[in-house]
């Protein structure tokens, strides 16, 4: 049976609703319903593109012009978390028990960059998001230069990413920052996604002039092939991030291609192969010599369009030709970044104090009613057939097969995990058990 999670009507329904929302009203209830709509649209947008049928959620966005509404969107989270979701760490009055609504918040960002990775393959999509296109590769480019910037500076072993999740003596606010901590780097990497689409399609002055300079986008890519943010080693093992996870990758196997270095290699070809983009950018020699020194046989072996890129460097190596012409022309700037920055500038505090009080301090019913809907939206089935693979421990993070008996909705691989992970687990345990008690309640009722 085809698994499904919303019809024709409802997306159209939930697509022609969305609307832009400003930095306070982050986590309002209105804000909360738009929420739901875009994790509901996202999963089915997956969903159709896994199965390579009728994208509709797709059609729908580029019909009604709402891409550029989910740009603003992923921009005013990534804000919030800059700008407001510290301060509201530091504040003494705020030590809240269950924090899934903010986690929610939070994970905003991760559910949209999902949802424009999904659909941005498509060249009518690009097309659609019109000026945003522009504000989207300066999103891109934070992520990615913070990406490749933190690696570089840390060096951060994929063991010690594990021992920091796995931390059991955190207060709840501490969770939230290292849930938004690894969220981050999912969010980086599909920024990469959609950053190689864009290039893919990439045929405005103003857009290929930004990446090329205004942000030297190809030399941020050397940088990412060169620290390589998705592989490390682990015990002197070497992992790499696949599939949502990391890996531990044989020794024959040390030098393949992951999908993630694909992107950043076609991002490249893209990038320096295009005529409109050579006409653009000023290649020297020290970038030549950095990315040739990449371009192995065994690379383009595994990515045979590479051969052209290696032939293009080694032409520009003995031409030698003259930097591209500085021509006059009117540079598109981001507005979506600059006009929510004015309109917050020195508010910060503000906004943070006003949400702790009426936003994120929430009564139990409240919490209760939060739940359940939520509960509607993260679909069991659903959500089983978005995962590739099997469930992780919510302990310990290994393979899991046993659920909690009680909710469902935590998975472990051993009943002593269960245990241990108990103290975390129960209070949002309890609030899904009293969200399944009320829903039972009113049917009983007839409601």
């Amino acid at each position: 049976m085809e698994t499904s999670v919303l019809l024709h009507a409802e997306a159209e329904g939930f697509i022609q609703n969305l609307e832009t929302f400003s930095l306070r009203d982050i986590g309002s209830p209105r804000w909360f319903r738009q929420h739901e709509y875009i994790e509901k649209l996202n999963m089915q947008a997956i969903l159709n593109a896994s199965a390579a049928h009728d994208e509709f959620i797709k059609e729908m966005l580029v019909l009604h012009g709402k891409i550029p509404t989910l740009v603003h969107e992923m921009i005013l989270v990534e804000l919030w978390k800059q700008k407001v979701f510290p301060i509201l760490c530091q504040l003494q009055d705020f030590n809240p028990k269950i924090t899934f609504n903010l986690y929610m918040v939070i994970h905003h960002e991760a559910t949209i960059i999902n949802l424009l990775e999904t659909i941005m393959y498509h060249k009518d999509s690009y097309e659609a998001a019109d000026d945003s296109v522009v504000d989207l590769v300066d999103y891109c480019h934070r992520k990615l230069t913070l990406l490749a910037s933190k690696t570089c500076r840390e060096g951060a072993s994929a063991q010690d990413r594990h021992s920091l999740a796995e931390r059991q003596d955190v207060s709840s606010v501490e969770e939230l920052q290292i849930q938004s901590a690894a969220l981050e780097f999912e969010i980086s990497l599909k920024a990469l996604s959609v950053l190689r689409y864009i290039t893919d399609h990439a045929d405005r002055i103003s857009v290929i002039n930004r990446m090329l300079c205004t942000h030297n986008m190809p030399c941020v890519m050397v940088q990412l092939i060169d620290c390589c943010p998705w592989s490390c080693k682990s015990s002197g093992e070497v992992e790499k991030y696949i599939n949502g996870r990391w890996q531990k990758i044989p020794s024959e196997d040390h030098s393949k291609m992951t999908k993630l270095d694909g992107q950043v290699w076609i991002t490249l070809y893209n990038l320096l192969l295009k005529e409109d983009c050579q006409r653009k950018y000023d290649f020297n020699n020290f970038q030549q010599e950095s990315l040739s020194g990449f371009l192995t046989e065994e690379l383009i072996d595994q990515l045979p369009n590479l051969a052209a890129l290696k032939q293009f460097l080694a032409h520009l190596a003995v031409m030698d030709p003259a930097p591209p012409k500085k021509e006059l022309i009117l540079e598109q700037i981001p507005e979506m970044w600059n006009h929510i920055m004015r309109e917050n500038s020195g508010k910060w505090k503000a906004i943070a104090k006003y949400q702790v009080k009426e936003t994120f301090n929430l009564s139990e019913n409240d919490l209760r009613q939060q739940a359940q809907r939520l509960a509607q939206t993260y679909n069991l089935d659903v959500m089983e057939s978005l995962i590739p693979e099997k469930p992780k421990c919510g302990s310990c993070g290994k393979e899991a097969s046993k659920r909690c008996s009680r909710c469902q909705g935590e998975w472990y691989c051993h009943r002593e995990c269960q245990v241990k992970h108990w103290p975390k687990h129960k209070r949002a345990c309890q609030l899904m058990r009293l969200t399944e008690t009320s829903e039972a309640n009113a049917w009983t009722d007839g409601r």
